[in-house]
């Protein structure tokens, strides 16, 4: 993937310093142009006398938008570019003007509400994440508190079909371009109690995970050195629990076989890694 464009969505408060946070943080490593985009809502033109009115909503807007930015500045300062984008909502928003300024990537905080160090998924997130022409990062809650110095490795969610197996070569040019390693992982999900014929599937399904990251990681040999680990737990959240995290890990999910190509479509497998992790995800778009 390309990261010479970075926008970053910005709201005023913790939210906005979580994903802003993430976005310089990849921006210094990527030596990347980092822009900041406020979606404000629209501004109407009622007739008569509500002329008035919409003069206020045009002063209270422009308000809104001018603190939000100077809130972005004073913790990005002149790393990056600041604009406000009209939209009707912030999701549509912001996968409008990523395409109007050719972003790369689209990074964005978590939803209000959610616990500290997940991601939340609210109403911009889900915009996104079936819309937005490339890809989305997404930030957990509390990362701009004490953001890692660095990156430290990218992680990659796999599971043989097309659209991981894109992934996979999207993420080590990647980590190339970035100097990163790579690690590969499957997740193999269970119930606690099982019987012999449940603990036999479950065994092949361990050994062909397994046998399919081996082959993942063979076909990048050239590229980079790549780790693989498969993953097992009651559930998504207890899977990615049971393995070691750096401070600086991104995880890569691919977008879902069956969404259009070259847009971001979350599938569940996805969308419950996005809700277990600790660390940022970002989530490509699907390639043909």
């Amino acid at each position: 993937m390309r990261l010479g464009e970075l926008l970053a969505g910005y709201v005023p408060g913790p939210r906005g310093r979580d994903g802003l946070a993430l976005a310089l943080l990849l921006r210094r490593r990527a030596g990347a142009r980092l822009t900041v985009a406020y979606v404000r809502p629209p501004v109407w033109s009622p007739p008569g006398p509500a002329r008035a009115e919409d003069g206020a909503w045009r002063a209270y807007l422009a308000e809104q938008a001018d603190a939000a930015l100077a809130e972005a500045r004073e913790l990005a300062g002149e790393e990056a570019g600041y604009v406000v984008h009209p939209g009707r909502h912030s999701g549509r928003g912001l996968v409008e003007l990523a395409r109007r300024r050719s972003a790369d990537v689209v990074v964005i905080g978590p939803a209000p509400g959610g616990a500290r160090g997940r991601i939340s998924v609210g109403s911009t997130a889900d915009q996104l994440l079936h819309a937005s022409s490339v890809p989305v990062l997404l930030a957990p809650r509390g990362y701009g508190d004490e953001p890692p110095s660095d990156f430290d490795r990218l992680t990659v969610a796999y599971r043989r079909g097309p659209g991981c197996d894109a992934a996979v070569k999207d993420a080590a040019r990647t980590a190339v371009a970035l100097g990163l390693p790579m690690r590969l992982v499957t997740l193999v999900v269970g119930p606690a109690r099982r019987v012999r014929a449940e603990e036999d599937m479950l065994a092949r399904l361990r050994e062909q995970a397994a046998a399919d990251l081996r082959a993942a990681a063979r076909g990048q040999a050239r590229r980079l050195r790549v780790e693989v680990e498969v993953l097992e737990g009651r559930t998504v959240a207890q899977a990615l629990g049971a393995a070691s995290w750096l401070p600086g890990e991104m995880i890569i999910c691919a977008s879902s076989d069956t969404g259009p190509l070259r847009r971001v479509f979350l599938g569940d497998t996805s969308l419950k890694i996005v809700r277990a992790s600790t660390r940022p995800v970002m989530i490509l778009t699907r390639q043909p």
